[in-house]
C-alpha cells in the first residue's frame, strides 16, 4: 500500500494542473464561445441593418417614381412618411418577436 501513496509535493502539484484546467474551462472556454457569439450577432445586426436601409430607399425610390404622379405637387412628402411608417412597423414586430423569446425563455425557466 506503501507504493501507491504519493508525495506532499507531487499531490500539491497535481492540484494545481487540476486547479488550473478547471478555471480554464469555467472561464476561458465560455468566454471563448460568448465572444463567437457576439462576432455573429454583430454580422448579422449589420448586414440586417444594411438590407433594412437598402430596402427602404427601394421602397421609398418606388413611390416617388411609379406612382404616375400620384405623390406631386403637396402629396410630395407622402412618400417619405410611407417609408418611415413601414421601417417602424418592421422594427416593432423584430422588437415583440425578441420579447417573446424572452418572455418564453423566462416561463420555462420557472417550470424547472
Amino acid at each position: 500500500m506503501a507504493d501507491t501513496e504519493k508525495s506532499l509535493p507531487t499531490l500539491a502539484g497535481e492540484l494545481w494542473e487540476m486547479v488550473v484546467a478547471y478555471a480554464k474551462q469555467e472561464t476561458v472556454d465560455p468566454l471563448r464561445n460568448l465572444g463567437r457569439f457576439l462576432a455573429f450577432g454583430v454580422a448579422a445586426v449589420f448586414l440586417l441593418g444594411t438590407g433594412l436601409v437598402l430596402l427602404a430607399l427601394a421602397g421609398l425610390r418606388a413611390l416617388q417614381t411609379e406612382t404616375d404622379g400620384t405623390f406631386d405637387g403637396d402629396w410630395t412628402w407622402a412618400p417619405y412618411l410611407i417609408v418611415v411608417a413601414g421601417t417602424v412597423f418592421v422594427m416593432v414586430i423584430a422588437l415583440r418577436a425578441i420579447g417573446r423569446h424572452k418572455r418564453k425563455a423566462r416561463k420555462q425557466g420557472a417550470r424547472r
